[in-house]
This record gives structure tokens, sequence and C-alpha cells, in this order.
């Protein structure tokens, strides 16, 4: 019979089958943004946990666009998926619709605040409160945060891990030394224009923590274009370690976040859901896997300059 299945190359008819048993061995997974290095290695360790439990992987990319985001769940829905793994553009619409269609869902990476479900995140505070404590440790005061948007709760603890550890330092929190990106526009030129009016600043920083690894990159080339030694004039740490960060000179200090293991242990969960077939999907189990973070210490950090405000510091940060 084997032979002649290969033979013939013939494929049964997963139409027919997902008919008759009401499931289709496939899931959905949305990501914000394919083309940010942060998630290909979290798609990974979702598709390797899938392949091994039988299931295919549809991947779509919503491009931090609530309504394409809309769309695709549709499609997936009538492909009739058992289940989705989501990194939402809006965390705060999208239970409810997932909730009425009485699909397993599992939330990855973005999650709201409050959040009744199932859900892997990153302990986004304490990485954060960490990568500021270290800054603080090598004698930086005046320390600038770059962040996303604060509509992401990922975001609004990591500026509270900021906060916490300015607080716990006793160090004020100045805000001139904010800056930010709406959703839409987490690019390295937005990166880019925050490190331009962080350094021309009357007063700059000494250091910048940096909570987007495509930001970082901007501040970076703004740091370089103003000709302002990193780590002597100021210091950078930014979020998300990838290739690039090794690559570059100087080689920079980041918070690296388990992309891989968030990836795995997400679709690990959504499995067991699907597999379990509860009929109360109305009221799922909350449970929320809170992973750790590495700070990986290299050459973009060091200690605070002792006279930053020397009149070479002050012609530099205004890129005379």
């Amino acid at each position: 019979m084997n032979r002649a299945i290969a033979a013939l190359d013939y494929h049964p008819d997963s139409v027919a089958r997902s008919l008759k048993v009401r499931r289709t061995n496939t899931v959905g997974v949305i990501v914000p943004d394919v083309t940010n290095p942060f998630y290909p290695e979290i798609m990974r360790g979702m598709e390797d946990v899938a392949r091994r439990s039988g299931y295919c992987v549809l991947f779509c990319d919503s491009n931090e666009d609530a309504e394409l985001e809309r769309s695709y769940l549709s499609m997936l829905f009538s492909r009739r998926v058992d289940g989705v793994l989501i990194a939402p553009a809006n965390p705060y619409a999208i239970r409810d619709r997932l909730m009425r269609q009485r699909l397993p869902f599992v939330l990855y990476d973005r999650v709201p605040a409050n959040f009744p479900g199932t859900a892997v995140i990153t302990d986004n505070f304490e990485a954060s409160r960490q990568a500021v404590r270290y800054l603080i440790a090598l004698g930086h005061e005046r320390i600038a945060i770059v962040i996303t948007s604060a509509q992401l709760a990922a975001v609004v603890d990591r500026l509270e891990g900021f906060r916490q550890a300015l607080k716990e330092a006793h160090l004020d929190v100045r805000e001139d030394y904010f800056r930010g990106a709406n959703i839409a526009d987490l690019s390295p030129q937005k990166g880019y224009q925050c490190g331009l009016e962080l350094m021309q600043l009357s007063d700059p920083p000494t250091a910048i923590f940096c909570t987007n690894n495509r930001m970082t990159l901007g501040v970076m080339r703004a740091l370089a274009e103003l000709h302002i030694p990193c780590p002597d004039r100021v210091s950078l740490l930014g979020f998300d370690d990838f290739e690039w960060a090794l690559s570059a000179s100087p080689r920079v200090t980041t918070v690296a976040q388990p992309t891989y293991e968030m990836g795995k242990r997400a679709m690990e969960l959504l499995v067991q859901k699907m597999e379990n077939d509860k009929d109360d999907l109305e009221t799922p189990e909350s449970q929320l896997i809170t992973l750790p973070s590495e700070l990986r210490i290299r050459d973009s950090t060091g200690p605070a300059p002792l006279n930053p405000m020397t009149e070479e510091g002050v012609t530099v940060a205004h890129g005379r």
C-alpha cells in the first residue's frame, strides 16, 4: 500500500478530512512586523514546536496596522484554524473578538494590563530597572530614555522600570530626557531624530536607554553624525540583542530577551489548549508566563564623563 501511495504521489484530501474531524491541524500566527529582527527568532520557536506536534503554521504580518490585523483574523477564522497566536497591534481590542469565535488563543510579547487569559511575555519592568541601575552604578545621573508607543503594556513596564531605578537612586526624572514614537513609526529614522534632540539639549544626557532595537540604530547614527564619542561622552544601552549589536562600533550593550523561548512556550501553551478541547472557552484559565531577560554588557557603556559640560562637550553636543 505504501509503495502504491508513493508511486502515485497520492496526498490525502486534508480539507475533506478537516470537515469530518472538525480540525485542520493548522495554527494562525499574527506578527506585528516581520521585518523587525526581534520576531523571526520567536517565529522559529513557534514553528519548531508546531512541527513536532503535527501542526502547520500560517504566518501573517500585520505591519503594526490594526485594520490589517482584523482582516488577517477574518481570513484565519474562514480557514478554520485550530488556534491563534498573536502579538496584537491593538492589544485592548483583540481579546473580545477572539473570545466570540470560541477559539483557543495565546498572546505573546504584547499583553494588555490585567489580561485574564494565557500569555507569554518578558519581565519588562525588571529588565529595564536592572539596565538603568547598571548605568547608575557607572556614575550616570543624567539618563535619557527613548521609548516606543505608550499604548503597549510592555513599553509602559519598561518606562516604569526606568522610573523606579531613578527613584531608588534618588535621581530626578527629567521630562526633557523623554523621547518617544507612536506604534506606526518605530523606525531608525525616528530614533535618529530622538538622538539629535537629546544631544542638542543645553544640558545633554550622559547616558541614553533606548527601549527598541530599531530606534537604537537611529540613536547610534545621530551620535556618529554629531561626532559624539560613545561611550566617552555618552553611553548607549539598547533593548533586544542581535548580530548587528556585536558588529557595531562600539559593540552595543543590550538587554537580551529570550525570543526563541518566548515563541516555544507560547506554541506549547496553545497546543495544550487546543488538545484539551475545552468547552468553556469564554472563561479561559489565566496563565501568564513571564520570562527573564539578560543584560549583555559590551563597549557602548562606560563610566560617566567627569566633565561632561566642558567647552568641547558643548560644541560637540550642538553639532557645530
